[in-house]
């Protein structure tokens, strides 16, 4: 009999970290966002305040927000964390709300400390001759700064290619305030495009309370409805403004990541091409506007990768369906949010455990398909050394 195939090379493209340097940046604030150590008691894990809804002033500090224990900063934890599932290697990144709140005289220079520092602790866990290196690989995503001159975006966005283990960048939905429609990111997006630098794209600020019948209404729901709607409408919406305003007609080259398998986008893109194809204001219908030029599909197959980060089988068909193929889809986590609840440390994570039984679920019979998804395109696209 023919020996077993070797496991997967499995790599978590969605996976968050805060770095001493940026750590150090949000305890240094007061104004949301920020980091508070509850001084009442000190034992307790500090407190990230990301959200003006979470700075509530009929709440004590203390509850604000959410904890962040050692899980968000710690290298060895994130290490433990990949061998307790699997993980070969993950390509971590700030997580929101990155550096959109920044001084813009600040900006660049957060930006490059924090890109170094990213970049240093991948390359000491990946040196072979460290004593702490074993097997598994880490890289990152860079952040830009959002709120500087775009002259200093686009600098960043070339020194980032001089780094090592910095393979792409994240960003918001806001752009440089105004959303990713904005005219004046078009030197962001050249860029971007010229030095083929991937856009890992991730939400932050969800959908207003009133969105979902209120603050009340929110409440009852602690972080449900704002996380499992809010955040995917945003990314769709960011989206779809990019394609109606013709970014990607402008810049055929931009390639993006989505988080949390492209919001509903999948789900709605034909939709919003029939509605595109029926809209009398656009010139191809007689009106007096430049609609978009290419179809939503061929974007899709084009300019746009989905995360696996979608927990559950209907949701990753349809992603699937929409990039055209699985080329286009990429294994990730969310890890450290959504942990396993209660007392047991060693448990697996339902939210790792759920995304990967919707690819054996979706592709039973096909191993090299469910191979590309679990590491393989990610290999193949951001170049990983593994």
């Amino acid at each position: 009999m023919p020996p077993p195939p070797d496991p997967p090379l499995v790599v978590d493209i969605h996976t968050h970290m805060y770095p001493p340097s940026y750590i150090k940046l949000l305890s240094s604030r007061t104004t949301v966002p920020y980091i508070y150590q509850p001084t009442e008691t000190p034992d307790s894990d500090p407190r990230l305040i990301i959200l003006a809804s979470d700075d509530d002033p009929s709440r004590p500090k203390s509850s604000r927000g959410r904890p962040v224990d050692s899980t968000y900063s710690s290298f060895d934890q994130k290490r433990a964390f990949m061998r307790r599932h699997g993980i070969s290697c993950s390509v971590i990144s700030l997580a929101n709300p990155w550096l959109d709140f920044l001084d813009p005289d600040t900006a660049l220079k957060t930006a490059q400390d924090i890109n170094d520092d990213l970049d240093g602790a991948c390359a000491e866990n990946n040196n072979t001759d460290s004593p702490s290196h074993d097997a598994l690989k880490l890289y990152a995503f860079g952040c830009l700064p959002l709120s500087a001159p775009a002259k200093d975006i686009v600098s960043e966005i070339h020194r980032l290619k001089s780094l090592r283990h910095v393979t792409g960048v994240i960003m918001g939905t806001t752009g440089l305030g105004k959303g990713l429609d904005d005219p004046a990111l078009d030197d962001v997006y050249a860029a971007l495009s010229s030095t083929a630098t991937l856009v890992f794209l991730h939400p932050h600020y969800g959908l207003p309370d009133s969105a979902f019948g209120g603050p009340e209404v929110v409440a009852k729901s602690g972080h449900v409805l704002p996380l499992a709607l809010g955040f995917p409408l945003e990314t769709t919406i960011a989206v779809s403004r990019m394609y109606l305003s013709g970014v990607f007609d402008r810049h055929p080259q931009l390639q993006f990541l989505l988080a949390h398998s492209g919001g509903t986008l999948p789900f709605l893109a034909g939709r919003i091409e029939s509605c595109v194809a029926h809209e009398r204001e656009f010139v191809a219908n007689g009106g007096h506007r430049q609609g978009p030029q290419r179809s939503i599909w061929d974007v899709l197959h084009t300019n746009i990768y989905l995360d696996a980060v979608i927990y559950g089988q209907p949701g990753l068909k349809a992603a699937i369906e929409a990039a055209g193929s699985v080329d286009r889809v990429m294994f990730g986590t969310d890890h450290p949010f959504f942990p396993p609840l209660g007392n047991d440390k060693e448990a697996k994570w339902l939210s790792v455990e759920s995304n990967k039984g919707a690819i054996d679920g979706c592709l039973p019979e096909d191993e090299a398909a469910k191979r590309k998804i679990l590491g393989g395109n990610a290999i193949r696209v951001l170049g990983l050394d593994l």
